[in-house]
């Protein structure tokens, strides 16, 4: 823990142990009293509640286009040498200039990705584990915030 946040802690009136992440939820009203530093346990979803799963996504490092945009590969015979390139990336003339947004290759990944529509499979309070069925968003071991869905997504099968 840094010397700043160790600092933050303190100020809390030294109830609150450092520890390695720290996040603000914001709170329903609710008869429940939370005091600063309260741990967030499992026991507040049931099986089958549809949650929100917000996480970062795996970072891929610097990708072209055909990885990152899903572009066609060009020929690969007659001595065609753009088989990954982009091709063209704008007129001649007019506008002579590349249109903003125009998708090109760079950094993919490693960004703020929320999943909607997934389901509580089990909670294990116990041990203070939540099973969700559908795509988690991250890594193995990522830190991830789980909410309740503000609306059950329609899913079509």
């Amino acid at each position: 823990v840094t010397k700043p946040m160790r600092g933050h802690f303190e100020k809390t009136g030294g109830g609150t142990p450092p520890t390695r992440i720290l996040k603000e939820f914001r709170l329903e009203d609710s008869e429940d009293a939370t005091n600063v530093g309260d741990k967030v346990m499992v026991d507040q979803f049931a099986d089958g509640d549809a949650v929100e799963v917000i996480g970062r996504s795996k970072g891929r490092g610097f990708a072209g286009t055909i990885k990152r945009h899903n572009f066609n590969r060009g020929p690969e015979s007659h001595g065609s040498m753009n088989v990954r390139a982009p091709g063209s990336i704008g007129a001649s003339a007019y506008p002579s200039r590349v249109i903003k947004g125009t998708r090109s290759s760079g950094h993919m990944g490693d960004a703020r990705i929320t999943v909607k529509g997934l389901t509580v499979a089990r909670v294990d309070a116990e041990n203070n584990v939540l099973m969700i069925r559908g795509a988690v968003p991250g890594a193995n071991g990522s830190v991830v915030i789980v909410k309740k869905a503000a609306q059950r997504q329609k899913r079509t099968r």
